[in-house]
C-alpha cells in the first residue's frame, strides 16, 4: 500500500537532492594493518578500469609494499601536510579536490582531526562537504574510533583512541564493508616488519581478538537494521532467522530481576540482543512494593544495555495473544520467562499464560526458566564457573602423549568463509598462496574451482596444480581431487577449494573435508574455502532465510579444528552487481539466481548470519585461550542438556538446535528418542540411524528409551541418563498432541519439569502474519 501513497513536497525534494549527492563507502577494520587501505585502493583501481574518474588524497600507505603497489596509476591530489607533536599529518585539500571534481575520491582515516584554521575541524565534515558537491568518497575507519564503542574498548582493553567519529556516521554510509583479519595474520605481519605497532598494547593477541569481535558484531548490527528495513518494505513480519532477539516479559516481583539476568545471559551466549517488557493494567495503581521492584528492574535493564517497555494490558485473558503480537512485531526469536506456578486445576479454571503462549507461538521459541531458589537457594545470577584443575606435574599416559604428539605433527588449517558464492574467498586464498610462495613456502593447488571467473583465474600466478583424479562412474568420467597425489607430492601448504563438496561415489572418502583431515594428519597445512550456509548446525536457519535446503554440509567441528577462520565480507548490493556483470555465474543463469538465492533479502540475512557466526567463533577462541577474555561473559554453571525427539521431519532441527545451544553453553548434550513399544520396528531403524549419525557428527550422545505408554514419555525425558541430571530439556512444539488431554506430552513436561529449564522449539511457518490484537 505504501507504494501508492503520494509523496509530500518535502519527500520529493529530499529524493531529488539525493540524486545529486555523492555516495559514501566505509571500510571498517579492527586495527591498523588489517588491510583497509589496500582494499580501498584495489577498489579504486577496479573503478578506474571501468572508466570511473578516481583520485586519491590523504592516503597513507605506511610504505607497505602490497599497499604501495595498489596505488598503481591512480591520480594523487596533493594533500596539505602539517606537523603535530613531531608527527606529520595530512589534511584533505578541499579547494584542489573541488577544482579537480572527480567522480570518486579515496581518503584514509575518517576519524582524523584537521589543523587549526582548516575550513572544517574534522575529516568527517570534509567528506560531507564533498558528498554535497556530488563527489563520492571511499574511506576507512577502525572500530575503536567509533564513539559508543570507544568506552567499551577502553574497559575491555585499556586502549584509548586518539580521535573518534560519532557512531551514527555509519548511518550516513551507502555501503559498509568489514575487512576481517585474524590476530595470527596481524601478528605475523608485525613480526615480518610489514607494519609497525604505534601502540604495542593494542597488538596483544587477546586485545586483537576482542577488537575483531567488536568489529564483527558492530557490522552485524548494521546489517540487521538493513534487513529489518528491507523486510518491512516487503511486508514481512517475524524473525528472519539470521539473528537472535530475546524477549523477557516480567512482572514487578522479586524474581523479575532473575529473569532479566537469565535473559541477558542467553542473549549474550547466543550473540543476540534482549528486550524486556511488562504488561500492566493502566487502571490499577502500583503498590509501593511493586513500584520498588519496577525501579530495580528498570535500573538493571539500563545497566545491561537493553530496552525496557511498559505496555498497557488489554485484559488478562487476552495477555498471551497480546504478548505474541508484541513479539512478532519486534522480530523476537525466543521468549524467556518463568514456569507456571499454578496447578493443573488452576490452569483449567483461570487459564495459563504459558499454555496460551505455547498454543500461539510461531517461529519463536519459548524458554521456561526453573525457579532455582526452590531447589538451590539461588536468587542472584550469574555465578562464575570453577577453573579447570590442570596439574602441570601430571604425567601423560602413552595415549595422552600420542594424542599431543599428533597435534604437534598436524598441519595448520585456515578457512576463508563467506556469506555466498562470489564474495572473493577463492581469490583471496590464491593471493595468500602466492604470498607464501614468494616467502619461500612450498605451496600447491590441490583443488581449484574458478567457475570461469577471469579475476580468480588470474590469481593462480606461479602456483603449481596437482592434477585431478579421473573416476569412471556408469560410463561417465568424472574428476575429483587426488588426495593420494597430494600426499605423494608432500608440499608444505595445499590450497583446497569448496570444503563442503561431496565426492563422487567410489572415491576413497565421501566428503572433501575428510580428505582435508587426512592431509592435515600427514603434517601438510591446508587453506580452504566455504560458505556459511554449509555449516551443519545452520542448515535450518539457512532454509528459513532462503527457502532452500542446502544438501552439502560441513560438521561444525571443522570450524573449531581450524587454526584460523577469516570472513570475506561483501555488501549484498555489490554482490548482486558482480552477478549482473557476469563475474559470478554464466550470464544465462544470472536472472534466475537474482530472483532466487541471490535475492537482496537473502543476501542481507546470510551476511548477518556469517558475521554473527564468526563473531561467536572469535569469542569461543578467546574463551578457550583465556576464559576471562570472553566478551559474552561466563555461563552460570555446568549444564546438561537433554533433547527429546520423535521420528518426525522436525527431529534434525531439534538436534541441530540442541547442538548450538550446548556448544555455546559448554554443556554435555544427550539426544533421547522415546519409543512406545517393546522394540523398534525394522521399518523405523533407518530413520533412527539417520538421527543417531547426525547427533554423533555434531558431537552429542544418542539414547533410545523404550516405554509401554505415551503417559510415560514426559517422565522418561526428565529422568537422569548415564549419571547425568539434566538442567535443560529441549522439545519440539510439533510434539504436542492435537488435543490438550492426559496423553499430550509437552503439557505434562511443563507441569513435571519445573525444576529444569525447558526450551520449546517452535514449528517454522514461512507465511507468518501479524495478528490483530483485538
Amino acid at each position: 500500500m505504501e507504494s501508492f501513497k503520494r509523496k509530500s513536497p518535502e519527500e520529493i525534494l529530499d529524493s531529488i537532492n539525493k540524486l545529486h549527492r555523492g555516495r559514501l563507502k566505509i571500510y571498517i577494520g579492527a586495527v591498523s594493518g588489517s588491510g583497509k587501505t589496500y582494499h580501498m585502493l584495489q577498489e579504486g583501481q577496479s573503478l578506474q578500469h571501468e572508466g570511473i574518474d578516481v583520485v586519491i588524497c590523504a592516503v597513507s600507505t605506511m610504505q607497505r609494499r602490497e599497499t604501495v603497489e595498489q596505488v598503481g596509476t591512480l591520480e594523487r591530489v596533493p594533500s596539505i601536510h602539517w606537523v603535530q607533536d613531531e608527527v606529520e599529518q595530512k589534511d584533505l585539500n578541499l579547494k584542489a579536490l573541488e577544482e579537480r571534481n572527480p567522480e570518486v575520491v579515496l581518503v584514509d582515516h575518517l576519524a582524523h582531526h584537521n589543523r587549526e584554521g582548516a575550513p572544517f575541524p574534522t575529516r568527517l565534515e570534509d567528506i560531507q562537504y564533498l558528498l554535497e558537491l556530488g563527489i563520492s568518497v571511499i574511506t576507512t575507519v577502525n572500530v575503536y574510533e567509533l564513539e559508543g564503542i570507544t568506552e567499551w574498548v577502553y574497559q575491555l582493553t585499556g586502549i584509548e583512541a586518539e580521535y573518534t567519529v560519532p557512531i551514527d556516521t555509519l548511518e550516513l554510509a551507502d555501503e559498509i564493508r568489514l575487512i576481517d583479519v585474524t590476530p595470527e595474520t596481524i601478528l605475523e605481519r608485525l613480526a615480518k616488519g610489514y607494519m609497525h605497532a604505534p601502540n604495542p598494547e593494542m597488538f596483544h593477541r587477546g586485545n586483537l581478538g576482542k577488537l575483531r569481535e567488536l568489529a564483527l558484531r558492530l557490522v552485524a548490527e548494521d546489517v540487521n537494521d538493513s534487513l529489518e528495513r528491507h523486510r518491512e518494505e516487503l511486508g514481512l513480519h517475524g524473525a528472519s532467522g539470521a539473528a537472535e532477539r530475546i524477549l523477557v516479559p516480567v512482572q514487578y516481583h522479586w524474581n523479575g530481576s532473575i529473569y532479566v539476568r537469565r535473559g541477558e545471559q542467553v542473549a549474550k551466549r547466543l550473540g543476540g540482543d534482549m528486550l524486556v517488557a511488562s504488561f500492566v493494567d493502566p487502571r490499577r495503581k502500583l503498590s509501593k512494593e511493586s513500584a520498588a521492584f519496577k525501579r530495580s528492574i528498570v535500573q538493571l535493564v539500563d545497566k545491561v544495555g537493553s530496552e525496557f517497555e511498559e505496555i498497557p494490558l488489554i485484559s488478562r485473558r487476552r495477555l498471551p495473544r497480546q504478548l505474541i503480537h508484541y513479539a512478532v512485531a519486534r522480530n523476537v526469536t525466543r521468549i524467556v520467562m518463568g514456569h507456571s506456578r499454578q496447578t493443573r486445576w488452576q490452569e483449567l479454571v483461570r487459564g495459563s499464560l504459558v499454555n496460551g503462549i505455547f498454543k500461539r507461538m510461531k517461529n519463536m521459541d519459548l524458554l521456561l526458566i526453573a525457579d532455582r531458589a526452590e531447589q538451590e537457594g539461588e536468587r542472584i545470577l550469574p555465578t562464575m564457573r570453577q577453573e579447570e584443575d590442570n596439574d602441570p606435574y601430571h604425567r601423560l599416559s602413552d595415549e595422552e602423549a600420542q594424542a599431543e604428539a599428533a597435534k604437534i605433527r598436524r598441519g595448520k588449517l585456515k578457512v576463508y568463509i563467506g556469506a555466498a558464492p562470489g564474495v572473493g574467498k577463492t581469490y583471496t586464498m590464491l593471493r595468500e598462496g602466492n604470498d607464501l610462495l614468494t616467502s619461500g613456502i612450498d605451496v600447491v593447488i590441490g583443488l581449484l574451482e574458478t567457475h570461469g571467473r577471469a579475476e580468480t583465474l588470474a590469481q593462480v600466478g606461479s602456483l603449481d596444480t596437482v592434477s585431478r583424479q579421473i573416476i569412471e562412474r556408469h560410463g561417465v568420467y568424472l574428476e575429483e581431487m587426488d588426495t593420494e597425489a597430494i600426499l605423494k607430492r608432500n608440499p608444505e601448504v595445499v590450497l583446497i577449494d569448496e570444503l563442503a563438496h561431496t565426492n563422487v561415489p567410489g572415491s576413497s572418502r565421501s566428503k572433501r573435508y575428510e580428505d582435508v583431515l587426512t592431509i592435515l594428519d600427514q603434517g601438510i597445512s591446508v587453506i580452504s574455502t566455504m560458505n556459511v550456509q554449509h555449516l551443519e548446525s545452520l542448515n535450518d536457519a539457512v532454509e528459513q532465510i532462503t527457502g532452500i535446503r542446502v544438501r552439502e554440509t560441513v560438521p561444525d567441528r571443522m570450524m573449531r579444528l581450524a587454526d584460523e577462520v577469516q570472513l570475506i565480507d561483501v555488501a549484498p548490493k555489490s554482490l548482486q552487481q558482480r552477478m549482473r556483470d557476469g563475474k559470478i555465474y554464466d550470464p544465462t543463469k544470472v536472472e534466475q539466481a537474482l530472483s532466487h538465492f541471490f535475492k537482496l533479502g537473502n543476501l542481507i540475512a546470510l551476511r548477518e548470519l556469517a558475521l554473527r557466526e564468526l563473531a561467536d567463533d572469535v569469542d569461543e577462541r578467546l574463551e578457550s585461550w583465556d576464559r576471562h577474555e570472553s566478551l559474552r561473559g561466563p555461563w552460570r554453571r555446568e549444564e546438561v542438556i537433554f533433547v527429546g525427539v520423535t521420528l518426525s521431519n522436525n527431529a534434525e532441527r531439534l538436534i541441530r538446535r540442541g547442538f548450538r545451544i550446548a556448544f555455546r553453553l559448554k554443556a554435555v548434550w544427550i539426544v533421547t528418542y522415546v519409543h512406545v513399544g517393546i522394540s523398534i520396528p525394522e521399518k523405523l531403524n533407518s530413520r533412527v540411524e539417520q538421527l543417531k549419525m547426525l547427533t554423533h557428527r555434531l558431537g552429542g550422545t544418542f539414547e533410545i528409551r523404550l516405554v509401554s505408554s505415551r503417559r510415560e514419555i514426559a517422565d522418561i525425558l526428565i529422568t537422569p541418563v548415564e549419571g547425568y541430571t539434566g538442567t535443560q530439556l529441549i522439545v519440539g512444539q510439533s510434539s504436542r498432541s492435537s488435543r490438550w488431554g492426559k496423553d499430550a506430552v509437552v503439557p505434562q513436561i511443563l507441569r513435571r519439569a519445573r525444576h529444569m529449564d525447558v526450551l520449546i522449539v517452535a514449528d517454522y511457518d514461512p507465511d507468518i502474519k501479524l495478528e490483530e490484537e483485538d
